[in-house]
């Protein structure tokens, strides 16, 4: 049975990091988006990428991008990967990873099973996949706006498919996720929020808490 890694997203102190990576959290994302609640700029970026010093996986996460600032988020931040939240095409997406030499994650929105036809087009250039909710009518962000989408669309998958289910993701409803769809990562970012852009340790630590006995459970059931 896989066991998804989770990746904590929109984090913007040392203390939220220090609070995952507390937690066993694999993965942490920081946003550089103006108009989002979790933007932060590339020189805080940067310092908040040092001090993880690699005891994580650093994403960032970008929405239609230019060139040169993505350029100066791989030379000062350095992640691991690009996020790429926006409507970049497949040619961009391939033009993003050749540019920077990064991985690049690409972030797909999904609303019905009609959407899943990106998938097989972008997964020859991205890196890794994120499977999103498709946002609200008039929503001013791409993602993290709280809102989940019905998980068993994604059951048709190939199972080899590397991708990380985010939307709505939280303790309440983490184990109905993993009961109905094997993905190979989380992305959790307002579920672990007590408002938009603020991380709650509380929070954070519940969730962890409820991945992992979801986790247990399922091994118990299986091995019964």
């Amino acid at each position: 049975m896989r066991h998804p890694h989770v990746k904590i997203c929109g984090l913007k102190s040392r203390e939220m990091i220090d609070t995952v990576l507390s937690c066993g959290g694999k993965e942490v994302g920081f946003v550089h988006f103006a108009p989002s609640p979790r933007h932060l700029a590339i020189d805080d970026m940067a310092m908040l990428a040092a001090y993880v010093g690699g005891r994580a996986q650093v994403t960032i996460v970008t929405v239609d991008a230019d060139d040169a600032t993505l350029s100066a988020i791989a030379a000062k931040v350095r992640p691991d990967t690009l996020q790429l939240h926006g409507h970049e095409s497949v040619e961009r997406t391939a033009e993003v990873a050749a540019m920077t030499g990064l991985p690049v994650m690409k972030a797909l929105a999904i609303g019905s099973a009609e959407d899943l036809q990106e998938v097989a087009k972008y997964q020859t250039v991205a890196d890794r996949l994120l499977l999103d909710a498709r946002p609200p009518k008039n929503a001013l962000l791409p993602g993290g706006n709280g809102v989940a989408f019905d998980w068993s669309i994604l059951t048709g998958l190939d199972p080899k498919i590397d991708y990380m289910l985010s939307g709505g993701i939280n303790a309440n409803n983490i184990a109905r996720a993993l009961q109905t769809i094997s993905p190979y990562g989380l992305d959790v970012s307002s579920g672990v929020e007590s408002e938009p852009g603020v991380k709650d340790a509380g929070l954070i630590n519940g969730f962890f808490s409820a991945f992992e006995e979801a986790m247990h459970s399922m091994e118990q059931k299986r091995a019964s």
